[in-house]
């Protein structure tokens, strides 16, 4: 899933392309969106809060849409070849005069009131990523349910917004904290501050790197890495699923460096 940094890329990039120009045409390809016309609206800025992204229009409306597992922003100039996907995967095409923004595999979008856009993004802790970042917030977040374990409280985005299951992993493991360590025995100050950390160093990367070491394979210490040997001291990563049902999340770690309490 693309986490806060990813989404942070993509919003850079379709903001700097396409805010103070107008669309010339709008295409949107969902059932509940299939007669939209935005043509004639000029776009104002695109952000990012979280994992969501907020396209805010002339007018007083604004596209929001969420990536999720697979979704996805493509800019192509006018005429060029779409590489995003096959075509039936295209969910949107927005047109400017200088460029085409197309997005793929989009799971949540819809067009709403820029002043209702509490509505989806409300329930949001503090944007690790934001320049405001509220710290405090986002440590009384983690802690108010300390019996939580620290992978469940870190993927919350109720609690802090932006952290996907790399960035939780890979926290965990450079912390020596089990993945089923419970919120009230975990620094949390350290948690939070590493984990911004992580995600600043990444923004103008193209890839996910907690190692230092940004080549295939040598990206992660403990993540996607099961049964194979720790980079530390070589125990074999474990893995398992988290959380409630469906548990469609799992941890990776370390059993010596990130022994349970």
């Amino acid at each position: 899933m693309p986490e806060g940094d990813t989404v942070w890329r993509a919003t850079k990039r379709m903001d700097q392309a396409l805010a103070g120009h107008e669309l010339m045409r709008t295409d949107f390809r969902v059932p509940t969106l299939a007669t939209t016309d935005l043509s004639g609206r000029t776009v104002l800025e695109v952000v990012a809060r979280g994992k969501h992204l907020l396209m805010r229009l002339s007018g007083g409306l604004t596209i929001h849409t969420h990536f999720r597992m697979e979704g996805s922003w493509h800019l192509y100039r006018p005429g060029e070849r779409w590489k995003g996907g096959p075509d039936h995967q295209v969910r949107a095409v927005l047109e400017t005069a200088n460029w085409v923004a197309v997005g793929y595999r989009l799971p949540v979008l819809e067009v709403l009131a820029t002043d209702a856009e509490n509505e989806v993004v409300g329930h949001l802790g503090p944007d690790l990523l934001s320049p405001g970042f509220d710290r405090a917030t986002a440590i009384a977040n983690l802690a108010a349910d300390p019996s939580r374990t620290i992978s469940e409280a870190l993927l919350d985005q109720r609690n802090l917004a932006g952290i996907g299951n790399f960035y939780r992993v890979e926290v965990c493991f450079l912390l020596g904290l089990h993945p089923w360590r419970p919120v009230s025995s975990v620094d949390l100050g350290a948690a939070v501050d590493l984990s911004r950390r992580l995600m600043k160093a990444n923004l103008r990367n193209g890839t996910q790197v907690s190692t230092g070491v940004d080549r295939p394979g040598q990206r992660s210490w403990v993540f996607e890495r099961a049964g194979k040997p720790c980079r530390r001291c070589a125990t074999t990563i474990l893995t398992a699923p988290i959380g409630e049902p469906p548990r469609d999340r799992v941890s990776f770690w370390c059993p010596n460096c990130q022994p349970a309490l």
